[in-house]
């Protein structure tokens, strides 16, 4: 909520909000229907941990301190498009062949969706528009919205380092893994470049939707993995080195930036 009233909710955010959606969306039918991405990427646990990455808690604290704020409604909006094609089509890709004949449950997945922090911020955002608090709660807020923003990367660490207790789960994986890897964090930031290009974004705001798809995987992957009791070794490991590779991948993603 501080960040977006400090800069307010405008197109910006729904376009890279639908950018997102339908890249992801693109890409997963795209893998699906070409036997040699299929056969790289064989199951939907691969391909969702490969598409959707952790921007609310790292995309968006790293864009804060590399951007200028007003590209904020890129980054959010980015965030809730990864975010609403999560929990959309993640529970349905990820059930088991025997279940997919069972109703989508719309009340956990509004509920899912509510919970996402691009969300909550929007809807916040529009209550205080309506009673015309905007100017006085973004000044107030902004501040505590930066600190949350920092402890947000705490949270990230914490989560691995609970994953971290089972180090024999990360010592080996399979050619699956390994081409989610790629695709999260070189393939969807390269696909992205180019749309923004495509869109005549400038730097910073191509800059903001790149660094976000460059984030490694979400933590909602190994939720959705857990819930349908779905390659969740696979979720994790995926989880664990994109977070250690985006230490190299992320700066020399926004070096490069800079340069073209």
């Amino acid at each position: 909520m501080g960040l977006l009233l400090k800069e307010g909710i405008d197109t910006d955010l729904i376009k890279t909000a639908v950018i997102a959606f339908f890249s992801i969306g693109f890409l997963i039918v795209l893998i699906n229907n070409f036997s040699f991405f299929k056969t790289k990427l064989p199951n939907y646990s691969f391909q969702l941990a490969g598409l959707i990455g952790n921007t609310s808690f790292l995309g968006i604290p790293i864009a804060i301190a590399l951007l200028p704020t007003n590209t904020i409604n890129f980054t959010i909006g980015f965030d809730l498009g990864t975010t609403l094609f999560a929990w959309i089509f993640g529970p349905f890709f990820l059930q088991k062949k025997e279940d997919l004949n069972t109703t989508i449950n719309f009340k956990e997945l509004l509920k899912a969706i509510l919970n996402s922090p691009a969300s909550r911020g929007i809807i916040g955002v529009l209550i205080v528009y309506f009673f015309g608090l905007e100017r006085i709660l973004g000044d107030y807020l902004w501040i505590p919205a930066r600190i949350v923003i920092f402890l947000a990367i705490v949270i990230v660490g914490t989560r691995l380092g609970i994953i971290t207790n089972n180090k024999a789960r990360f010592s080996k994986f399979d050619e699956g893994i390994k081409y989610s890897i790629i695709l999260k964090l070189l393939i969807l930031p390269l696909i992205i470049f180019i749309v923004s290009k495509i869109l005549n974004f400038d730097l910073n705001e191509t800059s903001a939707v790149v660094l976000q798809a460059g984030t490694p995987s979400a933590v909602s992957t190994i939720l959705m993995a857990e819930a349908y009791k779905t390659n969740q070794k696979i979720a994790s490991q995926i989880l664990f080195t994109t977070t250690l590779i985006s230490i190299i991948t992320i700066p020399i993603s926004a070096f490069l930036l800079n340069i073209f």
